[in-house]
């Protein structure tokens, strides 16, 4: 009986230690006060729907970005290099870069170590040039769109990657923000809880991509709830999009698929400020009638009602 009311105080405890840890964000930044970013990632889906290139004249992007009023942007690098060449630019139209999303392959270790040297430059640059205070990395999958999962041997190893990283991060002033798309969510979403249960909240954050749980469960707003309360204080950035019937829509205003409404409210109760980054994207079923730009403006507008921000 002794060991039994032992092991059930243990996991108990570990529960709510889980609950309570405080945010790397809490300690090191006040993502409240970082300003409302945009990922790229959407201008990359409205050009396209355009039949432009983003990135290809770097100056007449962030131009047009700059014409939406949002002050900040996140961009995805492959190198260190990529950064000189975009920094300027930005500085150019007074855009910010508090964070930033960087590829990584870590659940192989003959190819983790190359990849963590690749984020580690990148991190120099960044911090250098921009004062980028988040990374934002969502470790490769087996195959992009595919349904196969990692192994456990891969998991462990990567986790103790995921760990590496953050800490060596952690060394420059950056935090380092885990993030999911829906491959994770597969198997129980054995990956996802795996990284965040074996990593250490000292050295790795939690950027939860709202969607990307909504989808990756099915479309379930019960899941995107839960994940709030079971890793809530890891959250250092939320990347924010909206849908309607499971398809994305143009831009986040109006209701949709989740209530963002209620999730504001909980990460208020929570105590929690991470820093917003919006990522409404279009997909091949989105009805579109807007310029990125107008919907970027309206997108902006949204966010700072539903989430209280200036």
């Amino acid at each position: 009986m002794k060991m039994k009311t032992s092991r059930r105080n243990f996991l108990r405890g570990f529960a709510f230690a889980s609950l309570v840890t405080p945010s790397l964000l809490s300690a090191k930044v006040k993502a409240k006060n970082l300003p409302i970013s945009c990922n790229t990632y959407n201008w990359v889906t409205f050009y396209r729907r355009q039949g432009k290139e983003w990135g290809k004249d770097w100056e007449a992007c962030i131009s047009e970005f700059a014409q939406t009023g949002i002050p900040a942007i996140e961009p995805s690098f492959q190198s260190a290099e990529e950064v000189k060449v975009l920094a300027p630019i930005l500085k150019k139209y007074n855009i910010l870069m508090p964070s930033l999303y960087v590829n990584s392959l870590l659940h192989k270790a003959e190819e983790a170590e190359k990849s963590i040297t690749s984020v580690l430059k990148i991190a120099e640059e960044a911090k250098q040039q921009m004062n980028t205070q988040i990374f934002v990395t969502n470790p490769s999958p087996i195959r992009w769109g595919g349904n196969e999962v990692k192994s456990d041997a891969e998991l462990l190893v990567q986790s103790k990657n995921v760990e590496k990283l953050g800490a060596e991060l952690r060394k420059k002033g950056i935090i380092l923000a885990y993030h999911t798309h829906d491959m994770e969510m597969l198997a129980g979403a054995r990956e996802f809880h795996h990284i965040l249960l074996n990593t250490s909240p000292e050295n790795v954050a939690f950027c939860f991509d709202v969607h990307w749980v909504y989808r990756g469960s099915q479309n379930s707003q019960v899941a995107v709830f839960d994940v709030l309360k079971l890793y809530g204080k890891r959250i250092v950035e939320l990347h924010i999009r909206q849908s309607v019937g499971g398809t994305w829509t143009e831009t986040f205003a109006g209701k949709g698929d989740i209530d963002y409404l209620r999730f504001a409210k909980e990460i208020e109760k929570m105590k929690i400020q991470p820093h917003l980054v919006i990522e409404q994207c279009l997909e091949e079923k989105t009805n579109v009638s807007l310029s990125a730009v107008e919907a970027h403006r309206q997108d902006l507008a949204s966010i700072k009602e539903v989430f209280g921000r200036r």
